[in-house]
């Protein structure tokens, strides 16, 4: 059971913190030194306690009218954009240098994982064709083409079943999930472009296949990065990269983990993992709950209610993060709460 949904504008000024990673992004690629770390000290440390102190916050309050949610979103895509040249900028100028460089992209790629990233999967659910484009730039500003197609077409249908390598299964370790659901992805993806290729007179592996068309794009822009500000600065914007998709990863390992339902059988709340703690709330402009995004996936993230009945993770999306990289810790916590009926 659900509560009703109301109306309140201010709740969605509330998933404006999601651009802080912004700021200490700024800080530390234009500052260098241990300013580097800033955002991943914030991501990690901070919002990891906070979401250990503050209560949870179950309220169904939506603002639907307003205009605020995609403020935010054209905010955080030009965030992105500052997050990415100011990797660039302060590499290329030396202010950020050798193993710096590693711990810059470190934090700047925990901002584009879960700031852009997030966003985008927002994004390229909406049918009109400038946000949708948007949610594929943000996407490709962090390298990934296969979560575009394999989100839509694969995930939202197969999830909880064997067909969909995104949804962990009961026992396995995030580092086991990463490796399978990556090459899943791609694998799934690549091969689905292919046949649409085909079914339209074009080769399957061409530039029409928007998994190979963005992949060169990709290519290309590494290639411009290289040539014309050095080596380092095209391996920083990979290694930002790298660390955006993990966290992707991360994100997608605990949003179904043991969660499974028969092939035959509607996807509904009882498919993924839900957390109403305020910083995955409001942080993660309301990914964490993900129960409604799977059983109402056209849904704006600001109008995404509570279920009584959905399955709750033992703390939130920041909070979780550590016991994941322990499976033996990651299991005790979760699996006994892993619906008997799943």
């Amino acid at each position: 059971m659900m509560q009703a949904v109301q109306t309140n504008t201010f709740r969605n000024w509330k998933y404006f913190i999601n651009l802080i990673p912004v700021a200490f992004v700024l800080l530390g690629n234009l500052n260098g030194g241990w300013f580097t770390l800033s955002n991943f000290a914030f991501t990690f440390v901070v919002l990891a306690l906070g979401e250990l102190l503050l209560p949870e916050d179950k309220s169904n309050e939506a603002g639907e009218d307003d205009v605020l949610p995609d403020l935010l979103l054209f905010l955080v895509v030009v965030g992105q954009l500052f997050a990415v040249t100011s990797l660039i900028y302060g590499v290329y100028t030396q202010v950020i240098s050798g193993y710096w460089i590693l711990l810059a992209a470190l934090s700047t790629g925990t901002a584009t994982g879960s700031m852009g990233i997030i966003a985008a999967h927002e994004l390229i659910h909406r049918k009109e064709k400038f946000w949708n484009f948007l949610g594929r730039f943000l996407l490709f500003s962090v390298l990934n083409p296969y979560f575009y197609v394999h989100h839509l077409r694969i995930h939202h249908k197969s999830v909880g079943t064997a067909a969909d390598p995104v949804s962990a299964l009961k026992g396995e370790t995030v580092y086991a999930f990463a490796f399978r659901s990556i090459y899943g992805q791609l694998q799934q993806s690549l091969a689905l472009e292919k046949n649409r290729c085909e079914k339209a007179g074009k080769w399957g592996y061409g530039l029409h296949n928007y998994v190979v068309a963005v992949y060169a794009g990709g290519f290309l822009l590494l290639g411009a990065l290289t040539y014309f500000f050095g080596i380092w600065v095209a391996v920083a914007f990979l290694l930002q990269a790298t660390v955006a998709n993990l966290l992707l990863e991360y994100t997608n390992y605990i949003e179904h983990y043991g969660l499974r339902r028969n092939e035959k059988e509607r996807v509904n709340e009882l498919h993924s993992w839900q957390s109403d703690k305020v910083v995955s709330r409001y942080f993660l402009i309301d990914l964490s709950r993900h129960s409604d995004h799977h059983f109402h996936a056209a849904k704006p993230f600001n109008t995404l209610v509570s279920y009584e009945n959905s399955p709750v993770l033992p703390g939130g999306y920041a909070s979780m993060f550590l016991p994941a990289l322990f499976p033996p810790l990651w299991f005790s916590l979760v699996d006994k709460r892993i619906p008997k009926i799943s």
